[in-house]
């Protein structure tokens, strides 16, 4: 007697060696010995071969019609044995009651399993359903293999234009292009954005990179809203002086501009005036939830996107030729350079030139300095501004005369040809505009630190740098008290000290009293955000000095070590190992040849060539 029988879900046959009522002792095709309880067994049969049995079996059920097996069986839960009978028309054969059986299970969306060989048809309406999700996968996988044929062949699928973004830089894997795109990459051993760039999807590498920034960070796009623009506050007191920024060439949202007027002792009154968008931009106004959201302007060679909209940078940006609001801070200086009194005041002041340093380095340079005569309208002025400074160096204790000027790097990019330029950072302009701008935020600090308001200061402690709402010593700059205030159309943080100024300086309730959530979660909001910004600046200076590497076709770069196979490049804002650098002081100099360079991955190899003369 043999037995067919069900384990783990799949269909088993065996010869019955014993018989004990609630289990069998069985011996397979295979010729394994194993127990079977007798509820698993389905089906009784004499058969001398078994070999021949599911093959048969398997034969006889393909020919079975589904939709008319499903037809005729009725409504209610039946056994497969009783069905057998009725399909065949008489009693069946083992091999037909088994076909019957292997047909009914193999089709789960027509019968549903009752146990022990018990099904019951699916409802009609269940049934159309199931069919319609099958079919509908079945033009889904086809789909899909169309796409991954494509792809493999280098073929950019028309449909993939809507969701190249999404699929680029976060695809929702339960779509059919998403597997697609993956199975492509698996099978063509290539990342997402490497496939793209060989289907001709990704024209630019340099937009690949700001593409995935803009995605993750502004997913609502780089566009503003349409705000209405407040008026400019009126009626307020004209400064004496006229008042001259300085800045870089590409500089739209000018924040600072300086006065001086020379006194007959030798001494001079210094004005720093800082543009004053917090008299219009109130707190939760349009535009301040705009301000909010960004936090601050986000830089990269070539080109920015600014915190506020272009047309509000217009009105308080600090531009030649017309008289803006500003926070002015003055300051009184004796003839020897100290600071004796000062004092803040909310006025108008008139903005005489915007003076760029690519003009300005000419005249206002270390050789004019020493010779004590700057070649420029403004030169005397520029010159006192620069002895001021020094003392104010000095006083910080950070003046030191053997320290090496730290290389600063300009990038211009036009028609994705870009220019590099270096320029050592000590300058007398660099100086002026950090001392002074250091000045104004220590002493607004303390301002707001001696009435106990809250601000977002600036701290610094064994090389960490934090924000916090009460003052603390910036050991990095050598101050007790440091706030940033002096760039308001530019960083969020700058904006709320500059509303906490302007109240306390004319008498008013401050617009965040103390422990303001607003001002808490904006400081958190900022202080994420804005490394996060910082990030992106770096990655991408990183790229574009690969991509000057490419275009001027540079095969051997010298560099610096800085510790182990960690080198700084000369003539390039750029960090990077060397595993084939052997063991060398800190500050040898080496020659490396390129190696390779990947834009996408935004890597750079480099091998050891030689050591350098020092």
């Amino acid at each position: 007697m043999n037995v067919l029988f069900e384990e783990q879900g799949d269909f088993k046959l065996g010869t019955i060696l014993a018989d004990n009522d609630t289990s069998l002792q069985v011996e397979t095709a295979s010729g394994k010995r194993a127990k079977v309880k007798a509820a698993n067994v389905l089906l009784r049969f004499e058969t001398a071969a078994l070999s021949a049995f599911m093959p048969e079996t398997q034969k006889l059920a393909e020919g079975i019609d589904l939709d008319f097996l499903w037809e005729c069986c009725g409504q209610d839960e039946f056994d497969f044995q009783a069905l057998a009978r009725d399909y065949f028309g008489r009693a069946p054969t083992a091999v037909e009651s088994a076909a019957l059986l292997v047909k009914l299970h193999s089709a789960p969306m027509y019968f549903y399993r009752r146990g022990k060989g018990r099904f019951k048809a699916a409802p009609e309406e269940s049934l159309r359903a199931a069919l319609a999700a099958v079919e509908r996968k079945q033009r889904q996988a086809e789909q899909q293999q169309r796409y991954i044929d494509q792809l493999c062949a280098g073929v950019w699928p028309p449909e993939f234009e809507a969701v190249r973004e999404r699929l680029l830089y976060k695809p929702d894997r339960n779509t059919v292009e998403a597997k697609a795109l993956e199975a492509a990459c698996e099978t063509l051993k290539l990342t997402p954005a490497k496939l793209f760039e060989r289907c001709g999807a990704l024209p630019s590498s340099g937009q690949f990179h700001l593409g995935r920034f803009v995605f993750e960070n502004f997913p609502e796009g780089l566009g503003f809203p349409e705000v209405a623009l407040p008026d400019l506050p009126g009626e307020l007191p004209l400064a004496a002086a006229p008042a001259y920024s300085i800045d870089d060439a590409a500089t739209t949202e000018i924040d600072d501009a300086f006065s001086v007027v020379l006194r007959e002792d030798g001494g001079m009154r210094v004005g720093i005036h800082i543009a004053a968008p917090a008299l219009g931009i109130g707190i939760d106004s349009p535009l301040d939830q705009i301000a909010r959201q960004r936090l601050s302007t986000v830089y990269m060679p070539g080109d920015k996107i600014t915190m506020l909209p272009a047309s509000a940078v217009e009105r308080y940006t600090l531009l030649a030729g017309r008289a803006l609001p500003a926070l002015s801070f003055y300051a009184d200086v004796s003839p020897q350079f100290e600071v004796e009194r000062t004092e803040s005041r909310v006025e108008s002041v008139w903005i005489a030139d915007n003076l760029r340093h690519d003009t300005l380095d000419t005249v206002f340079n270390a050789d004019a300095v020493q010779s004590g005569h700057v070649a420029h309208p403004f030169g005397n002025e520029l010159l006192a501004l620069y002895r001021l400074s020094e003392r104010l160096e000095i006083a910080r204790g950070k003046a030191d005369p053997t320290r090496e000027p730290r290389a600063e790097y300009s990038f211009q990019v036009e028609n994705d040809r870009v220019q590099i330029s270096e320029r050592k950072r000590g300058a007398p302009i660099d100086k002026v505009v950090s001392e002074l701008m250091i000045l104004v935020n220590t002493r607004w600090g303390q301002l707001l630190d001696e009435h106990a308001w809250m601000g977002i200061f600036r701290s610094q402690r064994e090389g960490k740098v934090k924000l916090g709402t009460r003052a603390a010593p910036h050991q990095g700059l050598g101050v007790s008290h440091y706030v940033w205030a002096s760039s308001p159309l530019r960083r969020y943080v700058d904006l709320i000290n500059q509303r906490q100024l302007i109240a306390l300086i004319r008498g008013e309730e401050p617009p965040y009293p103390k422990n303001s959530e607003v001002l808490y979660a904006a400081m958190r909001s900022f202080e994420l955000t804005y490394d996060l910004y910082a990030e992106f600046q770096r990655h991408m200076e990183r790229y574009w000095c690969l991509r000057w590497i490419l275009q001027e076709q540079v095969g051997t770069l010298s560099a610096r070590v800085i510790r182990e196979n960690l080198v700084r490049m000369e003539r390039l804002p750029l960090v990077l190992r060397v595993p084939s650098l052997p063991e060398l002081p800190s500050g040898s100099r080496v020659e490396l040849a390129v190696a390779a360079i990947d834009l996408l991955e935004v890597t750079l190899e480099c091998d050891f060539r030689e050591r350098l003369a020092a």
